[in-house]
């Protein structure tokens, strides 16, 4: 499998981001890679699922990408407003559910760094800086919402870009598409250290079978589904 640099000369230099902001990371910069390789010439349609910063969505504006990017929470919509008008980008962004935002539009490309991972709580947080990463007890709340309405996001030939972590099943996310009837398949991973989230909850998640007792690296995988 191949795996992308994770740097970040695709991704805006300087970004602004309001407190509990998902900040861009390695994750971000591994989609960024991947968003890299597809055509985003101009008047093509983009959607970004959960923008925080607005990073991915004015790297997709800035090749001439019609970008409309939707977050649920107002300190994210608010930063990625700021940041686009900072670099004087055309950026639309959207407060609320991406089903309910996006309702009878589709796009040529869309992409996603959902929240992925796994929480002791069966449901998604509904405020605080969490929301930008749990994603219930096996981190695939908002993955499979993705994957389910994917097919009718897409335009015909659109692709799928989504970015999670190993340890929520790439290959369930894989097979979900593919049933979902896309062309699905891992572009790309990367292995980072765990992070402080994921450190402070060891205990639970080697508990769940998710996690070895001597797990220090995460896999991230992006997914790259196709409309045929």
């Amino acid at each position: 499998m191949p795996s992308k640099a994770l740097s970040s000369t695709t991704l805006p230099a300087a970004l602004l981001a309001l407190p509990g902001v998902y900040h861009p990371q390695a994750d971000t910069r591994l989609l960024a890679a991947a968003l890299a390789d597809e055509d985003l010439g101009s008047g093509t349609e983009v959607l970004e699922i959960g923008t925080g910063t607005g990073a991915l969505a004015l790297h997709a504006a800035t090749r001439g990408a019609r970008v409309t990017a939707v977050d649920v929470s107002w300190p994210a919509v608010a930063t990625a407003r700021l940041n686009a008008w900072l670099h004087r980008l055309p950026l639309s962004v959207l407060h609320g559910d991406f089903e309910a935002r996006t309702t009878g539009r589709r796009f040529d490309v869309v992409f996603s760094n959902p929240p992925y991972v796994p929480a002791p709580d069966s449901r998604p947080p509904s405020r605080g800086p969490e929301r930008a990463w749990d994603a219930g007890p096996d981190g695939r709340a908002v993955i499979d919402r993705i994957c389910a309405d994917a097919p009718g996001l897409l335009l015909p030939g659109g692709v799928l870009l989504m970015v999670h972590s190993g340890m929520c099943g790439a290959e369930e996310t894989v097979d979900r598409l593919a049933g979902a009837g896309l062309a699905a398949q891992v572009t790309a991973t990367a292995s980072v250290p765990w992070g402080p989230v994921l450190r402070s909850r060891r205990s639970w998640l080697e508990q769940q079978g998710l996690v070895a007792e001597a797990d220090e690296r995460e896999e991230l995988v992006v997914i790259r589904a196709q409309r045929s």
